[in-house]
């Protein structure tokens, strides 16, 4: 399967992820665990990488992280 790349990222949400936990006050480590709370399996090296543009999120990861994150998946995508 190939990934295109969109303005040279890999996701548009890396960015809208990383303000929600630093205003939810969680570190990497600290929403990872939330995540595999919800049955997916992310480290923290994985979101550092969403954060960054470096990795494509799936449409059921991003799911899990608006539940996680406490706002409406169209918060992450604007």
């Amino acid at each position: 399967m190939k990934i295109y790349t969109y303005q040279g990222r890999k996701n548009i949400c890396g960015e809208r992820i990383r303000e929600m936990r630093v205003k939810n006050r969680l570190s990497q480590s600290d929403l990872a665990a939330k995540v595999q709370t919800e049955g997916i399996t992310l480290e923290r090296d994985s979101i550092s990488r969403i954060e960054n543009g470096s990795r494509f999120i799936a449409d059921y990861e991003l799911m899990v992280f608006a539940k996680v994150l406490n706002v409406d998946i169209q918060r992450l995508m604007n």
